[in-house]
């Protein structure tokens, strides 16, 4: 592929700045790739994974001459980012951030672009609760929502600059107003972090608590997965998105007060609506909410506890030309074996995944959404 940038600056070379760069290099979108920022081993690391070509630990050398800007640091230092490179960023630059939340860094930004450089609100909605450059992906934002934020006054070329980014590292493109974006991420992003952290520290606080923590089941260990993320980070975005997290939490308050009552009163049938009704919206969801992939078929398989047991799945299947699209572990019993989802985008995958895995022996059904 030809090169679309010739030279993209990344600052903050960790699990989203440096997924990009791999994506940018793996491409080949972009002729050179400069990481910056202030651990060099971090850096240095960057460039033997093939996140970067090269770095700086100086913000202003690592922009120079670039024509698009990625700021991939946490929320709360953006604006400050921001306000140290202007002196060093080229006429016709494009700069764009990846932080999860918009209205404060953009209103900043028009305040503070000359008129010869252009800011873009940019969040790239994937990610795991791991950080770092060490594990970044180079696939990570394959089919993922790329969420762009331009002002009323963008220029429409430097838009087509960031659009060309997302579309080029596979992403699915969303235009929307900040505040809009501000909303949506509080509800089902910043919400569920603030209820994982809740509810660890609920169980964490009981009584008895070191002999129950070990009694976690898959539930409670699938709900609160992502209170493992950076406290630094969700500080920040806590701080930054208060507003509109607090009206979310009253929300949230208002739902639990009403469960809770039909609960004390002990009205079953209004409990059993709150559950259905919660049933019925949770499955039709698409298997992975970041995706545009609406719709997934999935087969569960029954398999023995042994090594490279996923491995033994997956070989048969790629045979069979069926690619797999997703694939989760739902029990393993030591010495009992266990049960994986596997799921595909098409019914036609899913039905000679069952043929290709019954042949092998594998006890395989179709799963019903």
């Amino acid at each position: 592929m030809k090169a679309i940038f010739n030279r993209v600056a990344i600052i903050g070379v960790g699990l989203i700045g440096g997924s990009l760069g791999m994506a940018l290099r793996a491409r080949g979108l972009a002729s050179e790739v400069v990481g910056s920022g202030s651990r060099v081993e971090n850096l240095r690391l960057g460039i033997e994974l093939g996140a970067i070509h090269r770095f700086t630990s100086s913000i202003g050398e690592g922009v120079a001459g670039a024509d698009l800007v990625i700021i991939a640091t946490p929320v709360s230092v953006t604006v400050t980012v921001l306000q140290d490179i202007i002196p060093y960023l080229s006429p016709g630059a494009v700069v764009t951030d990846v932080g999860s939340t918009k209205s404060d860094i953009v209103r900043a930004a028009e305040k503070l672009m000359p008129p010869e450089i252009t800011f873009i609100g940019g969040h790239p909605m994937a990610g795991t609760e791991r950080a770092g450059v060490r594990e970044a992906d180079r696939y990570l934002f394959e089919n993922a929502f790329y969420i762009i934020t331009p002002h009323a006054n963008t220029p429409p070329q430097a838009i087509e600059v960031v659009k060309k980014l997302a579309s080029g590292v596979g992403a699915k493109i969303i235009e929307m107003e900040p505040e809009s974006h501000d909303l949506a991420v509080a509800a089902v992003s910043h919400l569920p972090y603030f209820i994982a952290v809740s509810l660890v520290n609920t169980v964490a606080h009981m009584p008895g608590s070191n002999e129950i923590l070990p009694l976690a089941a898959s539930g409670f260990r699938d709900t609160t997965r992502i209170a493992a993320s950076s406290p630094g980070m969700w500080r920040g975005i806590f701080q930054s998105n208060r507003e509109q997290l607090l009206a979310i939490i009253r929300r949230f308050r208002s739902e639990i007060s009403l469960f809770e009552s039909s609960i004390a009163e002990d009205d079953g049938e209004n409990v059993e609506v709150k559950l259905e009704n919660a049933r019925r919206v949770r499955s039709g969801l698409p298997s992975k909410a970041s995706r545009y992939l609406t719709s997934l078929y999935e087969i569960v398989v029954t398999v023995p506890d042994r090594p490279g047991v996923i491995a033994a799945l997956a070989a048969p299947l790629a045979d069979a030309g069926v690619n797999i699209y997703d694939i989760e572990i739902l029990r393993v019993r030591e010495g009992d074996g266990g049960t994986i989802r596997v799921g595909f985008s098409s019914e036609e995958e899913q039905n000679r995944a069952v043929l290709a895995l019954q042949e092998l022996g594998y006890q395989v059904r179709i799963r019903q959404m």
